[in-house]
């Protein structure tokens, strides 16, 4: 039997919004995948301890408030410095094409997903992305 994927999905900094997250953890539950929703307003310490606890593979973030430019850096320094560096990191939420291509790039983010995002897509995308060793 295959193990299902493992999903954290968690909403740092101070967003008191979640339905977004919300629903991207119902759709990726109903897809199959094993889900924990951390709840509002998580630190990067905090995030990246329960997933070190939860034996994730996938961390998604979303994040509304402006501050991932610092805030998703800093998990994905965290993840390293907990040598996790074998776990798939997404994001989602207002994040612009240019901070997005930079959190790529420089800081381990795996992909954005914006507004309007297909869940299906999102779906995909963890399962196409998560590390062989950890299936």
């Amino acid at each position: 039997m295959e193990r299902k994927i493992r999903v954290l999905v968690a909403k740092p900094g101070l967003d008191g919004h979640d339905r977004g997250a919300k629903v991207i953890a119902r759709a990726l539950r109903d897809a199959g995948m094993e889900v924990i929703y951390t709840g509002l307003q998580q630190t990067p310490q905090m995030i990246v301890e329960a997933a070190l606890q939860e034996d994730v593979d996938v961390i998604g973030l979303s994040i509304l408030s402006g501050a991932h430019m610092t805030l998703l850096p800093k998990v994905t320094q965290l993840l390293k410095e907990q040598q996790m560096d074998d776990v798939l990191v997404v994001a989602g939420g207002i994040i612009s094409d240019a901070d997005a291509a930079i959190l790529k790039a420089q800081h381990g983010i795996a992909e954005v997903f914006g507004p309007g995002a297909s869940t299906q897509d999102i779906i995909k995308f963890i399962q196409d992305h998560v590390s062989v060793s950890r299936k």
